[in-house]
């Protein structure tokens, strides 16, 4: 029985004997539908969210760095999906390798058997770290930190693990218990025994956690996602003697930084450290099919897939599945092909260029951070009276909101879309797709210039939007 609402069968045509099933026909079918299919069905506070600060425009399209809506409204993209569209939205070349694994009819997941290009993907991202030896595939940045969870305490007989304050590693169960940020693990009960936090590029904080030699791993983004902090030149290098002396593996969380991110292919490059695990994600999806990777030496991989009998102790049921594979593989092409992770470096550099220029002329204005496409820009308290009044009313109502003033304006007044770099954060984060190029750098200085020399103009229309802005987030406070 067909369950499908009347005006869904419009979607489905009689091509043959299976019949066909047009998507982008049911999507125009229901897209007047498509917040309140959220609100009845899925996460209502999101569909909120966006209603509150008109991000409801409903995106239809997306080609390289830039969105449409609906009404065709060009948008340059800073988030780039939290950083899963490094090569772009719906690229060729990714395309391309998609439907031709769709079209081979590969025998796929048949599970006792192994796959080819799950072979080759893992030969060839083993090239960009030579130090390693083995892969392990998964679907997505939190299962590689699962994973690595386990093969850290198999291979080193320890149960902690230390993390380090503001981290972000994931939202299941065992990535939580690595979350630097309370909000997050606030109501979901007792998280994963024997993990511990140290602040970020502190050794000395590290080396005590480390000194009882019972800690499996010390899992670190080379740089912090959250807020976009960068270590000190000689941190990581001393994470890697400090781990070495413990006996504690080094693992570096490059979900985010991974791929070209930072102007190298991994952010560790940066620093010439090795770790003992290194774990990609994000990015190697090319943003269409979900993968993960944990890449490992050889001696921790085969602690836990140790005997005949133990070969199938981990594992992820669409792991290694072959759209996976071969958007990994298209992915690392086109980066390639078209040097993205020389081009992330040279627009990086003049991006933060331009910003830190900013920094003497604008008092809300408090430091500018990043490596390649990874920047952040830190807003804080003001000098001068009048300004001061504002930002502490927006302040006390609720931390970070600041930032908002910025992010709205952008969106809607210059069709860029950027967020804040985390809860509560007063850092605005861009994180854009490796393949902008100088004309969506003139675009970027010129909006934000604006927008931020807007936010100082009290009166004005940023700080009437603050307003409206705190009203309610007040509200929302009183209804809890």
């Amino acid at each position: 029985m067909n369950t499908l609402p009347a005006r869904d069968l419009n979607a489905l045509g009689s091509a043959g004997a299976h019949g066909s099933y047009d998507i982008p026909a049911l999507i125009a079918a229901r897209e007047s539908d498509r917040y309140g299919l959220h609100l009845t069905h899925l996460n209502e506070m999101m569909v909120k969210v966006l209603q509150t600060i008109g991000y409801d425009v409903g995106f239809k399209s997306g080609h390289g760095s830039y969105l449409y809506d609906r009404n065709d409204a060009r948008y340059l993209d800073l988030l780039s999906g939290w950083g899963v569209f490094a090569i772009g939205r719906n690229h060729p070349l990714l395309r391309e390798a998609l439907t031709s694994v769709l079209a081979a009819d590969l025998p796929n997941l048949v599970q006792m058997d192994v796959s080819v290009l799950a072979g080759v993907l893992a030969e060839r991202l083993l090239t960009y770290t030579p130090f390693l030896d083995k892969v392990f595939f998964c679907n997505s940045g939190t299962e590689a930190v699962e994973a690595a969870i386990k093969f850290a305490r198999r291979a080193t007989g320890r149960s902690g693990i230390v993390y380090c304050e503001h981290a972000f590693h994931g939202l299941s169960y065992g990535a939580l218990s690595l979350n630097g940020d309370a909000i997050f693990r606030e109501g979901f009960g007792e998280t994963l025994p024997g993990c511990r936090a140290v602040p970020f590029n502190d050794l000395g904080a590290l080396e005590k956690a480390l000194a009882k030699q019972d800690v499996a791993a010390f899992i670190v983004e080379p740089i912090q996602g959250k807020g976009v902090h960068i270590p000190d030149d000689g941190y990581l290098a001393g994470v890697q003697a400090l781990c070495r002396k413990y006996g504690t593996l080094f693992v570096a969380d490059e979900i985010q930084t991974g791929l070209g991110r930072t102007g190298k292919f991994l952010a560790i490059d940066h620093w010439g450290v090795e770790p003992d695990m290194v774990l990609i994600a994000k990015a190697l999806s090319g943003g269409h099919v979900p993968v993960g990777a944990v890449l490992a030496r050889k001696g921790v991989f085969e602690k836990t897939f140790s005997r005949m009998d133990r070969a199938v102790v981990h594992g992820s049921t669409f792991a290694k599945n072959d759209l996976a594979m071969a958007a990994g593989l298209a992915t690392l092409e086109v980066i390639e092909r078209e040097n993205l992770v020389e081009k992330t470096a040279r627009h990086g550099e003049r991006l933060l260029t331009f910003f830190q220029g900013l920094l003497d002329r604008y008092e809300l204005m408090h430091a500018v951070r990043g490596k390649g496409l990874m920047i952040g820009i830190e807003f804080g308290a003001p000098r001068s009276l009048k300004l001061k009044a504002s930002w502490t009313l927006l302040e006390t109502v609720n931390a970070g909101l600041f930032c908002q003033l910025i992010t709205i304006p952008l969106f809607k007044e210059h069709k860029i879309l950027v967020q804040v770099a985390g809860h509560a954060s007063h850092t605005v984060k861009l994180l854009p797709p490796l393949v902008i190029d100088d004309g969506d750098c003139d675009w970027i200085e010129r909006a934000f210039e604006t927008v931020i020399a807007d936010s100082h103009k009290v009166p004005g229309a940023v700080w009437s939007l603050g307003k409206t802005l705190a009203d309610h987030a007040m509200k929302a406070r009183m209804a809890k």
